[in-house]
């Protein structure tokens, strides 16, 4: 008995009861596999570094390292006093991390991976056993993903794969641990190197496995639907920054508008490119004009390309900035821009509660986490409608057109999340909308120069009179709703009128001269033999729209911000770049509230709203890169073919999904609609075997076939044979189980598929065919009840 203990004990096996197997638990001996883990570790503090841009893996590595290696040396020791500090460090990281979680409730991520960070580093003095590894295993895991939802560049992807490569030989010699497949230590006597993988599993097949990994993830990512409320709920914000001086609601600070060299520090139209003195000449170059309290639209200029924001949103959309409601003739002006109020928050939180308007409709609600690329000014990007503001200053401005202010410019970094209740575009409810305009809309967004209201409310009205003569779109409906008569003016201008290849070309607009009126009548009066191109820059189209708006009563004002931008499927988020910015047109419907119309050349008549499915908008970002290769009749076949594929689709999905917030009721009809597609699915999978089984048949030929036929009757009965058996020692160990005409059936196949195999012998394949029917009802009739270690050792 003492003998077989200590037999035990060198295999490292515990015995119950034993005193010496609670001192001496068994260690993890493998070199290569704590050197993966801690790799595996270092990988994952780097992500979160990288995506953060914390500077964590400084010190956080080669601590680990050090105590990855002081462990090794002590693992078979008690170590009781390192544990001691051990212990107490980590309740002093555990007080850190619940001080620095009060500071910042609304994004904890980075709050708890500096934890894990903290608990690794101490963790990795105290990694004797097999599972100790594991825990680090599983805080390299949980730092991967932190950095994951927390990077908005594919700088992260590089790390992605290099965590994939160490993990794939990490889990292999994590499961040879499991089943006490040690690996010899590099210092034994046959002095060669450590075998790291099984013999089974080459470097060349394991790079094989994780080449099949990367296809079948991207894969799974590009099908993977994107469905809002699979999207975490959180709300990331900068730390908080400090305010200098008393904040002025009123005040918007534009660093690209400059005078004299010095920066523009109010928002009163004097500066570089706000045409307030007339002492300008020219647009900035990095910095778009719109964004000021008055802005003057007849100056030209391009912007140099350049990234602003990153905008991580569970709906694409205008990201709207300032509005507009007066004009002065060669641009725009808040004119109540006085009215700006300021808001404070609370001392815990970062959340600002703006004032709600009330609207009549459908809505949405839609969270939005912006950042700062490059320097901004101190106004806000917001889709329409935000009702609440997570923003890291004490306080903010909020104007009379509902544009949100800062009381510091938007730096490189900074982060703030915005949750607007956006509302559902629905063509039949704002055609009804009627014209009862409350006075204050009347007051503020109907006015337009005496100047030219009569000759833009002539040429306006001619237009929408020619609608019903034209038959546009071989419609005899009349436009008879302000919403119908927006859609028609915003088309007429694209279709009439275009921006010039090249825009510098176009004539300067005169001190005593009207943008709108030089837009729509220059040409008219230059003469009809001229080579006159009506039209002008892309933000004057919209200025022209708002003021025929206004001539035929419909209350209309100029609004700035952000296209959606590039969407990056990798990383989710919309790159948005200063030459995204531009002004469109905001029409104002009783009850329903604000709609934009963009009546830009190249542009959709509406901006993208929440009434578009984005289920898909991974796979469909893929297909319109594949399609820009292909032919265009192809490309619009398949763009049709794949919307209705898509609509019936992400249909279904969000029936289902409905169906779980309809009580009890709709959990049963979930339920049950579940079990009837998992059943439907498997009979699928049932059929396409037999179908793939079948095919595969036809392939072979006739005796192999009948051969294979009669393996896969006795399969079925549960009489399997193994690869390594003959085909007549098969045969010849069920004699002692069937009878007979049973196993004369299966020798008599046997033999004659070994003489056509190997002796090259024709075999009566029609007769032998018959046979088949005949074993199945000796089967079926005389079956016998093999003993299961029998049936085993067949199979073997």
């Amino acid at each position: 008995m003492f003998h077989s203990a200590k037999s035990q004990l060198k295999l490292g096996r515990l015995i119950p009861n034993s005193d010496n197997s609670r001192r001496k638990p068994h260690v993890e001996d493998s070199i290569w596999l704590r050197v993966l883990v801690q790799a595996l570790v270092s990988v994952g503090i780097i992500a979160t570094d990288v995506a953060a841009q914390t500077q964590m893996s400084l010190w956080a590595i080669p601590l680990s390292i050090i105590g990855a290696i002081w462990s090794w040396y002590r693992r078979r020791q008690k170590n009781i006093t390192i544990k001691f500090f051990l212990a107490m460090a980590m309740i002093a990281a555990m007080a850190a991390f619940f001080k620095n979680l009060i500071g910042n409730l609304n994004d904890t991520r980075l709050v708890l991976a500096e934890l894990l960070v903290q608990l690794q580093v101490l963790h990795s003095f105290d990694l004797p056993r097999r599972k100790d590894l594991g825990y680090s295993m599983t805080i390299g895991l949980i730092l991967l993903g932190v950095a994951g939802t927390v990077s908005q560049t594919m700088a992260f992807a590089p790390l992605l794969l290099v965590f994939l490569a160490i993990a794939l030989p990490t889990l292999i010699l994590d499961y040879r641990s499991r089943l006490g497949l040690a690996i010899s230590p590099p210092d034994t006597a046959s002095k060669r190197s450590p075998n790291l993988l099984s013999t089974d599993l080459s470097w060349r097949r394991m790079g094989a496995f994780l080449l099949v990994i990367l296809l079948l993830g991207l894969t799974i990512f590009a099908l993977m639907p994107r469905l809002p409320g699979y999207q975490l709920r959180s709300f990331p914000v900068s730390s908080p920054v400090e305010q200098q001086g008393e904040f002025d609601a009123e005040e918007i600070v534009n660093p690209g508008y400059v005078k004299d060299g010095k920066p523009n520090q109010k928002g009163n139209g004097k500066g570089k490119g706000s045409g307030g003195d007339g002492e300008t000449d020219g647009l900035d170059k990095t910095f778009y004009y719109g964004f000021n309290s008055k802005i003057d639209q007849s100056l030209g200029g391009e912007l140099e390309p350049k990234t602003v924001l990153r905008v991580r949103s569970q709906s694409p959309g205008f990201w709207r900035v300032l509005a507009f409601d007066r004009y002065t003739g060669k641009g725009w002006e808040i004119s109540r821009n006085d009215k700006a109020e300021k808001l404070n928050r609370s001392n815990w939180s970062f959340r600002f509660l703006l004032p709600i308007r009330t609207r009549v409709g459908k809505t949405k609600e839609v969270i939005q986490s912006y950042t700062a690329v490059s320097e901004l000014p101190n106004v806000v990007p917001a889709l329409t409608y935000p009702k609440e503001v997570y923003f890291p200053t004490r306080q903010i401005g909020v104007d009379a057109e509902g544009s949100i202010r800062s009381p510091v410019g938007l730096l490189e970094g900074l982060t703030y999340t915005v949750v607007s209740q956006v509302p559902y575009r629905d063509r039949d409810l704002l055609n009804q909308a009627g014209t009862d305009y409350p006075p204050n809309i009347r007051q503020h967004y109907l006015d337009i120069p005496e100047a030219i209201a009569p000759q833009v409310k002539e040429l306006t009205e001619s237009v929408l009179a020619e609608y019903q003569q034209k038959q546009v779109g071989k419609s005899q409906k009349e436009l008879t709703s302000s919403h119908e008569t927006a859609l028609y003016l915003a088309q007429y201008l694209k279709q009439h009128y275009q921006i010039p290849r090249n825009p510098l070309g176009l004539p300067v607009i005169k001190d005593n001269e009207d943008l709108v009126e030089s837009f729509l009548f220059r040409c008219q009066k230059v003469g009809a033999d001229s080579s006159c191109q009506p039209g002008g820059y892309p933000d004057q189209f919209s200025t022209v729209l708002t003021m025929m708006l206004r001539s035929v009563g419909i209350p209309a004002r100029l609004v700035v911000g952000f296209a959606p931008g590039q969407f990056n499927p990798f990383t989710g988020m919309y790159e948005v770049r200063n030459v995204d910015a531009y002004a469109m047109t905001e029409v104002y419907f009783p009850d329903y509230g604000w709609f934009a119309f963009d009546p830009i050349p190249g542009h959709d008549l509406m901006p993208p709203g929440v009434e578009a499915d984005y289920t898909f908008s991974a796979l469909q970002t893929f297909w319109n890169w594949v399609a820009g290769w292909l032919p265009s009749p192809i490309a619009g076949f398949l763009n049709g073919l794949f919307d209705l594929i898509g609509g019936i689709v992400g249909g279904a999905i969000a029936w289902f999904l409905r169906l779980f917030s309809q009580g009890w009721l709709g959990w049963s009809i979930a339920t049950i609609v579940a079990i009837a597609c998992s059943f439907a699915l498997w009979l699928l999978a049932q059929q396409w075997l037999i179908w793939r089984y079948q095919r595969w048949l036809k392939s072979l030929p006739p005796m192999e076939r009948l051969y294979q036929q009669m393996l896969k009757t006795m399969s079925l009965e549960g009489y399997i044979k193994h690869p390594a058996t003959t085909p007549l020692e098969y045969a010849t160990t069920l004699r002692q189980y069937y009878p007979p005409t049973t196993t004369k059936i299966v020798e008599e196949i046997s033999e004659a598929y070994v003489a056509w195999r190997y002796g090259q012998k024709e075999a009566d394949v029609g007769y032998l065919r018959r046979l088949l029917p005949q074993l199945l009802t000796t089967l079926k009739s005389k079956k016998v009840v093999m003993p299961q270690a029998t049936a085993n050792a067949i199979s073997k």
